[in-house]
């Protein structure tokens, strides 16, 4: 259940609304389901009984106090969660008498409680109204009202069998959680025909202006980019206390400021100043096809480092890092992919954990903006051939770290948010179908096309790297089996050793947490071993190409380098096809390769 109080001044204003018929004609039956000492007339049933009544009824201590208070009327309301069952009146009425007992309107065994009415006008929920003046004529102790009422909800929903949302409620979660959109900024969208809210563009906006940005100017001028006014709040000394953000508007009008604390704790300008302070590296190229490779590495490091019992400082530092990338990457994917990217970004932002800082997660945070940064700074791609293979392995490797982030939050006994890195991966799976069906499908024919004795040679391969029950799970995924078998077979026959592959690859332990663990190792060797895109005709440079990259310096074949693959496509300048690849040493965020 969530529940969230209002306080007004106008009684019977609040009261034509909770018996109305709602700004969309949502409100059906509305009627009373309990009220203080059981006797207050129901408009919504008694055809003798009137909002002027029940008014008066309400506002009679209040009359009597005799003098002015600001905001008299309590307003909370109570909804259920929409996979909860639908309770009846009585049910309704008694977790409004727990509510009000909570909040401190009509404490259990009080006999001067304020007046209050439970008015329930839809299925899933209850609105209660109260005035805070009691019949002593005193005025109710609220402060503090909404985490004791929280915390009864969590009672009533154990009592109840609902879904347990205590998870929600804990004050790291309230810290890390972006703002939401008020009604009334949705209800302006809505009537200015917007499909989200000035809050919510604003936030998205500003969340992908700081994606790699290493400086405040970086970060102004990606805000301009996207139309996002940046302006400094200050003390009366002249010191700057924060940042607020407006969208740019165009027409005359004057914008609405939102500071950076109202839209995400983390968009408060020392957390901002904070993920500059950690550092990025300089972009090492200037290749679209090579950044998503990079970044798909630094990913999976990251990935394995939350699979070794990491602190919370190195998952909050990781989960920070991913949004960024997972910005970065809806900026310069393709239209098919971008929309399922950007929802998976901001779905991530509900796994956020409190911030606190230490060496391990610093390095963490700068790998992965690192990651970002290097993303934009290669610009956009395609996706087909090489950029396509890109695209998809990079999205494999973010769909784990989604799954794995979920893993840590359900130990944590954090539901709430693992089913948020659960709905993240959901959106990256989407994408990275739309991206991997075609090759996937041209390598699992070409693995059903490979003689028996070279299947059975990979088999072993991989039932030496990988223990028995993750082994057994690879095989028995027929397409996905098929489809590694015959990479590793194109990598042997370009000069690569399968078994070193797989040791390098399967190294770890996040793997078991994969939603197919063949196709996971399919695309980590394709990366690591610079094999070109499945489908592309291998010509006899290729070969020779991935030869040199198996007699590198760090030895024959021991430790797949770090690969700067190029677009094999036909948009050179000289009109001819590139057809080889090129390796760039293993980069700092590419972890030692080690076996079971």
């Amino acid at each position: 259940m969530i529940s969230k109080a209002v306080h007004g001044s106008n009684t019977l204003g609040a009261l034509r609304y909770l018996y109305g018929p709602g700004r969309a004609n949502e409100h059906t039956d509305p009627h009373l389901v309990a009220s203080w000492g059981g006797f207050a007339p129901d408009p919504g049933r008694d055809p003798h009984s009137s909002l002027a009544q029940l008014r008066d009824a309400l506002d009679l201590h209040v009359v009597q106090y005799g003098r002015k208070i600001k905001s008299h009327v309590y307003h909370r309301m109570v909804r259920a969660d929409p996979t909860d069952r639908t309770l009846t009146d009585n049910d309704w009425a008694a977790v409004a008498r727990c509510v009000v007992a909570a909040a401190g309107i009509a404490p259990d065994g009080d006999p001067d409680v304020c007046r209050w009415i439970a008015v329930r006008h839809a299925d899933d929920h209850i609105h209660i109204l109260a005035t805070i003046v009691r019949a002593d004529l005193t005025q109710a102790r609220l402060r503090g009202d909404q985490y004791r009422v929280e915390a009864e909800l969590t009672t009533i929903e154990r009592q109840y069998g609902l879904k347990d949302l205590s998870d929600t409620r804990t004050r790291d979660y309230r810290a890390a959680v972006p703002k939401r959109a008020t009604g009334a900024e949705l209800r302006k969208a809505q009537r200015q025909g917007k499909e989200t809210s000035d809050r919510d563009r604003l936030h998205t906006s500003v969340r992908r202006a700081l994606a790699g940005a290493a400086s405040e100017e970086e970060f102004a001028a990606g805000l301009a980019a996207q139309g996002v006014l940046l302006g400094v709040r200050r003390a009366p000394s002249g010191d700057v206390t924060g940042y607020k953000f407006a969208l740019s508007t165009g027409d005359g009008t004057a914008p609405v400021w939102f500071p950076g604390g109202k839209l995400a704790t983390d968009l408060t300008r020392p957390q901002i100043q904070a993920r500059f302070t950690a550092g990025t590296d300089l972009p090492t190229t200037s290749s679209p096809v090579a950044a998503r490779y990079r970044a798909s590495t630094t990913v999976d490091h990251v990935t394995r480092t939350l699979d070794d019992a990491p602190d919370t400082a190195q998952v909050a530092a990781v989960i920070s890092g991913g949004i960024e990338a997972l910005d970065a990457l809806a900026l310069t994917s393709p239209v098919l992919s971008r929309k399922e990217i950007n929802h998976a970004a901001r779905a991530l932002e509900y796994t956020a954990v409190a911030r606190t800082r230490t060496r391990a997660a610093r390095a963490d945070l700068r790998a992965m903006r690192s990651a970002a940064r290097e993303l934009l700074h290669a610009g956009p791609t395609g996706g087909r051939g090489e950029e396509g293979a890109a695209a998809t392995t990079i999205l494999s490797s973010l769909i784990l770290l989604a799954l794995v982030i979920a893993k840590w939050h359900a130990a944590q006994g954090q539901h709430h948010q693992a089913d948020a890195a659960r709905t993240a991966a959901d959106h990256l799976r989407t994408a990275y179908g739309r991206h991997a069906a075609k090759p996937l499908a041209h390598l699992s024919l070409e693995g059903e096309r490979l003689p028996g004795e070279v299947r059975d040679r990979q088999a072993a391969a991989l039932r030496h790297a990988l223990p028995a029950d993750q082994a057994a799970r690879v095989l028995a995924d027929k397409d996905g089996w098929a489809a590694l078998a015959a990479t590793l077979a194109e990598a042997e026959a370009a000069g690569h050793d399968p078994n070193a592959l797989l040791a390098h690859a399967t190294g770890r332990r996040e793997l078991a947490s994969a939603d197919s663990a063949a196709a996971v190792l399919t695309w980590r060797i394709r990366r690591d071993t610079a094999l070109p895109a499945p489908g592309r005709a291998v010509t006899p440079e290729d070969r020779r190409a991935n030869a040199a990259l198996s007699r590198s310096a760090t030895g024959r074949t021991t430790t797949p380098p770090t690969p700067t693959h190029q677009p094999h496509s036909s948009r050179g300048t000289s009109g001819t096809t590139p057809t080889s690849t090129a390796a760039l040493p293993p980069t700092t965020s590419q972890p030692a390769p080690h076996r079971r």
